[in-house]
């Protein structure tokens, strides 16, 4: 039987949302008086490019092979489904993310989506939220709600493994390790399902996004450079418009194969 979540559970939790929120209004970077908002702020560029060579190398040598034999192995409909399932799974982290926005809307339409594609999309396999014409989800994360609260977005930053970030973002991401009522509520192994279908979904997207990614890592001037433009300029379009789930992402496969957003 799922594990229930205590009072003292709770009040930890929220006391470590606000840590971790005092802890992002101090710690990110402030970019320097007059520097156009249009261009990354990178101080840590020199770090950061040892990392996207790190980044480059894991991809030629293991994630793009097995991305792309993943892809020409398993079937379209089958990547598909794997993919809903995956992002089913992150929809009740999405409702914790809206509601701490103050988007009391958002987390009634997310979890109305999530009720119906867990019932009648078969566990999220289909999206029957979507047939029955529910508007898209808002795929809130703690970093856009960090932005909501006002704090700046910081020095740009590469992470091992999950690619292009910020310091705000990286806070969001360690934070929605957490913010997702399932882990909490789900026993070994259900709960790490929605991990294992991430991972799939994201062997997917490098498989079937292959000449593009391609094209970005090894066939450009400047992969890096490359990467954190892309990663910039759709990272604020998405926070300055709103909910990411509004729009279409030719990025997020692209930038960040390995599931960081």
């Amino acid at each position: 039987m799922g594990k229930r979540f205590s009072t003292n559970s709770i009040l930890k939790a929220k006391a470590a949302l606000v840590l971790v929120a005092c802890l992002a209004f101090a710690g990110c970077t402030k970019a320097p008086p007059g520097q156009s908002q249009d261009v990354a702020f990178d101080p840590y560029e020199r770090q950061n490019r040892k990392t996207h060579a790190f980044n480059v190398a894991l991809d030629r040598n293991l994630y793009r092979p097995v991305g792309t034999s993943y892809s020409d192995f398993v079937p379209d409909e089958f990547e598909d489904m794997i993919s809903r399932f995956a992002e089913n799974l992150s929809v009740p982290s999405a409702v914790v993310n809206s509601v701490l926005q103050g988007n009391i809307r958002g987390a009634a339409n997310d979890t109305l989506r999530f009720v119906v594609n867990s019932t009648a999309g078969f566990f999220g396999f289909f999206d029957a939220a979507t047939e029955m014409n529910i508007p898209a989800g808002t795929q809130a994360d703690f970093g856009q709600t960090l932005h909501v609260w006002g704090v700046r977005e910081g020095a740009y930053i590469e992470l091992p493994v999950l690619g292009p970030s910020s310091e705000r973002r990286t806070v969001g991401i360690v934070v929605d390790l957490f913010t997702n009522p399932l882990t909490y509520i789900l026993d070994f192994p259900e709960n790490v399902y929605g991990t294992a279908a991430s991972v799939s979904s994201s062997l997917s997207n490098r498989g079937r996004f292959s000449d593009t990614i391609d094209s970005i890592l090894y066939e450009s001037a400047d992969s890096y450079a490359q990467a954190r433009s892309l990663y910039i300029q759709n990272r604020r379009f998405k926070l300055g418009n709103g909910s990411g789930g509004e729009f279409d992402d030719p990025y997020d496969a692209l930038i960040n194969p390995i599931g960081e957003e």
